[in-house]
């Protein structure tokens, strides 16, 4: 096969902990070939979708004591071609968050890919609909008490009813703009008016879950169906567990209530082709649900001595269209 990936430029990609660099080393492994793109590199020509590609040949990392580990030269690249992207077996949209209105672009382009000869992993119109924290709203008994509003009024009668709540900005990445809201702070006000944009922008305002303490879960959901989890735990004062402010990571049981959340989701992931997946879970709450290109693979392989990539590999081979 041959599997594209949308990704980040390739040079700041950390080998040692990036799920892309785990999912193109899976895939070379297993003999297949990899290219690797940018969105911004895409375009469309005479109603297909086109983009400048060039072959990566990786060096796989080894285990270190506490993560793994890469060597400097870690990737070659070979000569830039631009190809219609229907030439590939399977292309993955990696770009990282934020969406963007460039990123939406790219999803549109995406969509000039004819489904019938190539998959496109996470669909784009999935990609699109799927906001990585609305998108969790829908599946109501799963959800802790949750509200998305600009009105500070509404924000603030809910969290004097919780005594405590977290913020999170729609469009946030990686833990970034999320805030802890308590019932008589002073800055309360000023909270509300900078994350809001003085009343312009909803937020999401969840009830704070003390299980927080003791970590967020991220479950990885392959074709909706879940396949590895890893405990994200805060660290000294930080009260987000998030990787990459530092939260520390663990293993972590996939548990009956977790297989309970993640039936809940199953069919509505497949309905809107979301493929690769990665939900978070405090408390036995769900609270976001990550499509665009979730992360986790790295440390779930070390802690359990696993390869995730190469199942998701495996099963791309087996979805793959005939290009009979």
């Amino acid at each position: 096969m041959k599997i594209a990936f949308i990704i980040d430029p390739v040079e700041r990609l950390d080998a040692g902990h990036d799920t892309s660099v785990a999912l193109m080393e899976s895939a070379q492994a297993l003999g297949h070939e990899v290219w690797i793109t940018q969105a911004e590199q895409m375009g469309v020509l005479q109603g297909r979708a086109y983009s400048w590609l060039r072959p990566v040949q990786l060096k796989p990392v080894v285990l270190g004591d506490q993560r793994w580990i890469a060597e400097p030269d870690w990737y070659s690249v070979g000569k830039l071609v631009w190809r219609p992207l229907e030439e590939m077996d399977a292309v993955l949209m990696r770009t990282d968050p934020p969406v963007t209105i460039p990123y939406l672009y790219a999803t549109y382009i995406l969509d000039y890919i004819d489904p019938a000869k190539t998959q496109v992993i996470n669909s784009p119109a999935g990609l699109r609909a799927a906001n990585e924290k609305m998108y969790a709203l829908q599946f109501t008994e799963a959800i802790p008490e949750t509200i998305v509003s600009q009105d500070k009024w509404v924000i603030r009668t809910a969290v004097e009813r919780w005594g405590a709540a977290v913020l999170k900005p729609l469009g946030g990445k990686a833990g970034e703009g999320i805030l802890f809201l308590e019932e008589g702070d002073r800055n309360f006000n000023s909270i509300i008016e900078v994350s809001t944009r003085k009343g312009q922008e909803p937020v999401m305002v969840q009830t704070y879950l003390p299980a927080a303490k003791d970590g967020d879960k991220r479950i990885i959901l392959l074709n909706g169906d879940p396949i590895g989890a890893l405990n994200r735990i805060p660290t000294g004062k930080e009260f987000r567990g998030n990787m990459a402010v530092g939260g520390r990571v663990d293993k972590a049981e996939i548990t009956p209530r977790d297989l309970e959340i993640c039936s809940q989701l199953t069919s509505t992931l497949r309905r809107d082709g979301l493929i690769f997946v990665g939900i978070d879970i405090i408390g036995g709450y769900l609270t976001e649900v990550n499509v665009t290109s979730p992360t986790g693979i790295r440390e779930i392989d070390r802690l359990n001595q696993v390869k995730l990539g190469h199942q998701v590999i495996d099963w791309l081979v087996q979805a793959a269209p005939s290009k009979s």
